[in-house]
């Protein structure tokens, strides 16, 4: 089983990708919306949580995790390999494809403060990036309208457009998305842009990470992979809101059984 972790509900946007390759795999989702946002805590705070749902989904069996959360990798990937015996797949960041094909040679990347303090993102920027001019906007309480299912709303565009709309200004023409939770917000941002960004989601290439992790862990250990897969879904705060969120972000092919939620300790 493959277990994936996020401050909320940012991760289905990866889940949703792994599950596209990966059909008859079971996996554990962890919502930690009691702590969410992580983008604002400090850094000890994200690790110390990271290892408290790392520890409870190898507890469940899982021989791989995804933290599919931007600021959850930037603070606390290199711990978790350290300290679990298990494979870690983390969010990278997406400069260097927006890099690589800018024509302007401006691109923005939006995310959050976590993220862009981490090491990961920094590394990045300076082998890929150098040579292009790279605008950094925090976006702020995007998170939190996005827990409330607030995507597509008059305060969600005029959100969002204080922060795309410099971008544009400045001559972006790519908008790397360094938040799980911001794919949610793609039909928001190509209302705003109008075709003039090239968005770059990071969650499908993250996907076929974990993807090739999991064939090598299945040939490893001689596993079978299961006809009929489970997922499971837990929360440390609110299960109702995470039930009725996921209803509505949820891929519409998924099993009529999909949903086993418990409270997250």
């Amino acid at each position: 089983m493959i277990g994936v972790f996020d401050s909320g509900l940012g991760g289905l946007s990866v889940w949703k990708e792994i599950i596209k390759l990966l059909p008859d795999v079971s996996l554990f989702y962890v919502s930690d919306n009691a702590w969410c946002p992580y983008g604002p805590r400090p850094a000890e705070e994200v690790v110390e949580r990271s290892r408290v749902i790392s520890r409870f989904l190898i507890g469940k069996g899982c021989r791989l995790i995804v933290v599919a959360c931007n600021t959850a990798t930037a603070a606390a990937i290199d711990t978790l390999r350290q300290n679990f015996p298990i494979p870690f797949v983390g969010m990278e960041p997406a400069v260097k494809p927006a890099a690589l094909h800018s024509r302007t040679g401006v691109v923005g990347v939006l995310a959050t403060q976590g993220t862009f303090g981490g090491r990961l993102y920094r590394e990045t920027s300076q082998r890929f990036a150098a040579h292009v001019q790279v605008l950094e906007r925090v976006g702020t309480g995007l998170v939190e309208l996005i827990e409330q299912g607030l995507t597509d709303t008059p305060q969600t565009e005029t959100l969002l457009r204080t922060y795309i709309e410099p971008m544009m200004e400045a001559g972006a023409d790519h908008l790397v998305l360094g938040c799980t939770h911001y794919p949610f917000l793609i039909p928001s941002i190509e209302k705003i842009t109008c075709g003039r960004l090239t968005i770059v989601d990071p969650a499908p290439a993250v996907a076929q990470q974990v993807f090739l992790q999991w064939a090598e862990a299945v040939q490893a250990a001689d596993l079978r992979q299961e006809a009929a897969p489970t997922y499971w879904f837990y929360a440390s705060g609110s299960e109702d809101e995470l039930q009725a969120r996921f209803q509505v972000l949820a891929p519409s092919s998924l099993p009529s059984t999909f949903f086993s939620g418990f409270c997250f300790p």
